[in-house]
């Protein structure tokens, strides 16, 4: 079994193991009641990000490949990790068995994307026994878990790297060990690490970019193992924020998406100025860019000025993922989401009065535990009621180190499956009905690309998010164009070009 060269220190003992053994002994598993105790300590932010010059250049004539699983977040974190790479000398490569470093970029929230993590992990062994210099490293939300990195210990030695969330910026000095030592690297801090600024990112093309605004959760859903990946709330300075969105638009970005587990929350761990979310957004809108968005919001920090602002337009979209995971006041106490059904259509009320045209998508989750088919048919009432352009539908998956796996899940699998039929069924009518009303109208549209349905057309977005095919020349990828909605169906709308929108 390989050593472990080196490991996540132990945050009350100072030690560091040295062994698989020693491993075990000091890697401390997500606990509800540790994250919890979230310190007062001074979140610093730094802006000296460097390369040490031994390894500038230490893959020069070398290829690397980033695999990235999850959210948005996760799909950030690995444009950094590519900027990282690319400035150590690197250069990326699609096909797996021509690179020299292959990172896994993982997710931790379902286990069936763990499932697929490790038989892709499983996959590698071939190509690492094909490449002996091959660096194999996993990184993200997964290394984060006890378990997994007892597993990989266990049963996955090819992997040679393995380190964490909040720890990106060290990735130069863990991969310098990883090639010179040939022992398994393992670093993963318990506790989230500063703010580091001006690391370097490699964004795909110049037409939509995402933008961090802050890091961390504390909400703590009893479902949710987000908080123990990710750690507490720490918000980017807002100077930082929108320095980097100037840029992007001097660079000729056509569309900024603002990112963090809970966007709603930004600013609330600011000691020294009162500044939330709308105020960066109002500060945002001023910037020449034509559209922002964001993700994701929590209902219960969705608060009036936010709403004040959004209605004011603009570059501020007129759309808003506003996840409800339950129609039962009941079912969202048990999830412990701090707000009842009447709190959610009180706030989606006013949102939809002041922004008359919003569309709105969720999360829904069927089959928590306990959830019976009245509370079951309260979710399907609010779908009813609130008339989503679209929902990210899941049937409930316990998490190892969360309140709900240790819940009876007394829900039968049969009858998760058949609740998550009906929903779906009823989100599908709902959605078209939804675009129907679009047929007919014109729509500014971004031309994102060719369809990966129909390499005949291409395919972009509408201010609302709607995806929108239309014949065109690929000359307009990247541009704005007007689209005439001829046809509507379930998830996407059908036309043809109108004229080109100058931006």
């Amino acid at each position: 079994m390989k050593q472990v060269k080196e490991a996540t220190v132990d945050l009350k003992s100072g030690k560091s193991p040295k062994t698989t053994a020693d491993y075990a002994k000091y890697f401390q598993a997500p606990s509800l009641k540790d994250a919890k105790q979230r310190g007062k300590e001074e979140v610093r932010v730094h802006y000296d990000f460097t390369i040490a010059d031994d390894m500038k250049e230490i893959g020069k004539g070398k290829r690397y490949h980033v695999r990235t699983y999850g959210c948005q977040m996760n799909e950030h974190d690995s444009e950094t990790i590519s900027g990282i790479l690319e400035q150590m000398g690197y250069a990326s490569t699609d096909n797996v068995e021509d690179a020299d470093v292959v990172l896994f970029n993982t997710c931790a929230i379902r286990e069936n994307a763990e499932d697929k993590v490790f038989g892709e992990l499983g996959n590698m062994k071939r190509i690492k026994n094909n490449n002996p210099n091959l660096i194999l490293g996993v990184c993200g939300c997964m290394s984060q878990e006890e378990k997994v990195v007892s597993k990989i210990l266990k049963s996955y030695q090819q992997v040679d790297l393995v380190f964490g969330t909040h720890n990106i910026h060290r990735l130069p000095e863990l991969l310098r060990e990883a090639i010179y030592s040939k022992e398994m690297v393992i670093e993963v801090w318990s506790k989230e690490g500063d703010i580091v600024e001006n690391m370097p990112k490699i964004r795909e093309g110049n037409t939509k970019a995402w933008v961090n605004i802050m890091y961390g959760c504390d909400k703590f859903c009893t479902y949710c193992i987000v908080p123990y990946t990710r750690g507490k709330e720490r918000s980017r300075r807002p100077e930082d924020v929108i320095a980097e969105v100037r840029d992007l638009a001097r660079q000729g970005f056509k569309e900024i998406m603002l990112l963090g587990q809970n966007v709603n929350a930004y600013g609330k761990d600011f000691e020294d100025i009162t500044y939330g979310f709308g105020d960066l957004l109002d500060e945002i809108r001023k910037i020449d860019i034509p559209r922002i968005r964001f993700t994701t919001s929590h209902p219960r920090d969705f608060d009036d000025h936010l709403i004040e602002v959004l209605s004011k337009g603009g570059n501020l979209v007129e759309q808003i993922h506003l996840p409800v995971q339950s129609g039962s006041s009941e079912v969202l106490k048990r999830m412990a989401r701090k707000y009842s059904r009447e709190h959610y259509l009180e706030l989606v009320r006013k949102i939809k009065a002041a922004i008359p045209n919003v569309s709105l998508s969720t999360d829904i989750i069927v089959g928590f535990p306990g959830e019976t088919d009245e509370q079951f048919e309260d979710t399907l009432s609010l779908v009813e009621e609130v008339r989503y352009d679209f929902a990210y539908t899941f049937i409930y998956s316990p998490r190892e180190g969360t309140p709900a796996a240790g819940m009876e899940d007394n829900v039968p699998m049969e009858v998760k499956k058949e609740r998550l039929y009906r929903l779906n069924e009823a989100l599908a009518r709902i959605g078209l009905e939804q675009n129907k009303k679009l047929e007919g109208s014109v729509q500014e549209v971004l031309v994102e690309g060719v369809s990966k349905n129909n390499d005949k057309v291409l395919a972009g977005r509408t201010r609302t998010n709607k995806l929108v095919h239309f014949v065109g020349d690929e000359s307009i990828i990247g541009q704005y164009v007007h689209v005439r909605i001829d046809e509507a169906k379930t998830w996407t709308l059908h036309g043809e070009i109108v004229t080109k929108v100058e931006v």
